[in-house]
């Protein structure tokens, strides 16, 4: 390839529509989709193990809240965490390397898919139960509080991003912690994906409030519905969820209206929701709506446009050389990482 285009994001709420917003966001998405069918081939093919957990169709809720985040900002995730990490700003080749289970992944390949974890990028990790996490994220809120009140820090407070589904959301941790983050004001953002299927179970089927975000009015702070499928909805609300936390007004409950378009795990045949239902949500693809928008608006051209998928597609093959090629863990290192090392 020639000379890559890149579009750093501006974090003002003002520029939302801007160009080169947009097409960041765009080009974010597309890696997102594009790494993840990546990782089905990879994984039937042998070359990844366990299960692996693929974010297709969701693209919009990571994109659209982390690119609203700072560098410094925190992000927890799940088990389907790919995604946020790469939306993070983990190095696609070091997520990749992470799914093969080798030394060079972002966490020594030790994690594996649904364990990724970057502390250079402040990604807190993938969780393998569903509400571990957010203990984890209120934790990281609460030390920017605490630094900013009581170390006197003169940086800006650190805002953490807290990523769930909506099974998780029936769990106690949440209700716990939303009580404690309304309570102590921390800057974080509970983010509820909800893709309508917790594994098998149709949220509809579930939860006795199926509207999540109602959820937020019994704790005191703002609970927001929000189209999933739609990544400028997406970083509108996330860029004033943001702004709000970082200025000390506490967190805020955004429930994200997606859908998954794989099985719950490349290990799902997905038998139990309709052809309709998929077919429905499917014609809702996030990306495409995406593209729509910026061919309409003449943001940009097909070319453009194009240039941008085939930088993603090029990055994405050389995280798979990457991988490839990196070297096995030790099995004479197998306790090293566990504890910390003077």
């Amino acid at each position: 390839m020639n000379d890559k285009v890149v579009f750093p994001l501006v974090h003002n709420k003002d520029q939302l529509f801007a160009k080169d917003n947009i097409l960041a966001l765009y080009k974010d998405m597309i890696l997102g989709r594009g790494f993840e069918d990546m990782c089905a081939q990879m994984y039937y093919r042998g070359k990844m193990f366990g299960f692996v957990h693929l974010y297709n169709g969701q693209e919009a809720v990571s994109t659209g809240v982390i690119k609203a985040l700072q560098p410094d900002d925190f992000v927890c995730s799940t088990y389907r965490d790919h995604v946020h990490a790469l939306s993070k700003g983990v190095p696609s080749a070091e997520v990749m390397a992470e799914l093969f289970g080798k030394e060079t992944g972002c966490s020594k390949g030790r994690g594996g898919s649904m364990h990724i974890f970057s502390a250079k990028h402040n990604f807190l990790g993938g969780f393998a139960f569903i509400g571990e996490g957010i203990p984890v994220a209120t934790g990281a809120a609460f030390q920017s509080i605490y630094r900013k009140q009581v170390l006197k820090s003169v940086s800006e407070i650190q805002v953490t991003a807290c990523f769930f589904g909506d099974g998780t959301s029936n769990n106690g941790q949440f209700f716990e912690c939303l009580n404690m983050a309304v309570l102590w004001k921390l800057p974080i953002i509970f983010v509820v994906e909800n893709n309508q299927w917790a594994i098998g179970m149709a949220h509809h089927r579930s939860a006795s409030t199926p509207e999540i975000h109602k959820k937020a009015s019994v704790f005191g702070l703002p609970g927001i519905e929000v189209d999933g499928m739609d990544v400028l909805a997406m970083r509108k609300v996330a860029l004033e969820a943001v702004a709000r936390a970082r200025c000390g007004e506490g967190p805020t409950l955004i429930e994200a209206l997606t859908y998954r378009f794989r099985g719950h795990s490349l290990a799902d045949p997905d038998e139990l929701r309709s052809r309709d239902e998929k077919e429905a949500w499917i014609a809702r693809d996030p990306i495409k709506r995406l593209y729509r928008h910026i061919i309409n608006n003449k943001i940009a051209d097909k070319n453009d446009l194009k240039l941008i998928e085939e930088q993603v597609e090029e990055e994405i093959e050389q995280s798979v050389e990457f991988a490839l090629s990196s070297p096995e863990p030790d099995v004479k290192e197998l306790h090293k990482y566990l504890f910390a090392e003077d």
